[in-house]
C-alpha cells in the first residue's frame, strides 16, 4: 500500500488559515484521485476535498470557497489550504488516494493525521 503523511496542522484562532500537507512515498497523485478526510471526537471520518489526476477539484458544502485543494506532482506533495477556519473545523484531518471522487475504492493506508484545533 502507498504510504502517506499529513503534516501542518495547529491550533488557529477562528478566521485563521493553515495549510496542511499530504506527502507519499511514490509518484501517485498525477495518477489517482487524491482525497482529504477529516474526523472529529466522536463522529464519522467525511471526505471534505479531493482532487483528479488531471486537476480537478471538489469540496464538501461545509469547506467550500473556504478550503482548497492543489497538487506538487515535482514533490509528490498534495496541500490543502484552509482558510476562515472555525470552530467546527476541528478535526484530525487525513489523505488518502484510490478512485472516483468519492474514492470509493482506497488504495493508501492510513496515516495518523495531523490535527486542527480551531478555538479562540
Amino acid at each position: 500500500q502507498v504510504q502517506l503523511v499529513e503534516s501542518g496542522g495547529g491550533l488557529v484562532q477562528p478566521g485563521g488559515s493553515l495549510r496542511l500537507s499530504c506527502a507519499a512515498s511514490e509518484s501517485i497523485f498525477s495518477i489517482y484521485v487524491t482525497g482529504w478526510y477529516r474526523q472529529a471526537p466522536g463522529k464519522q471520518r467525511e471526505l471534505v476535498a479531493v482532487i483528479s489526476s488531471g486537476g480537478i477539484a471538489n469540496y464538501a458544502d461545509s469547506v467550500k470557497g473556504r478550503f482548497t485543494i492543489s497538487r506538487d506532482n515535482a514533490k509528490n506533495t498534495v496541500y490543502l489550504q484552509m482558510n476562515s477556519l472555525k470552530p467546527e473545523d476541528t478535526a484530525v484531518y487525513y489523505c488518502n488516494v484510490g478512485l472516483g471522487l468519492t474514492l470509493y475504492k482506497i488504495f493508501g493506508s492510513w496515516g495518523q493525521g495531523t490535527q486542527v484545533t480551531v478555538s479562540s
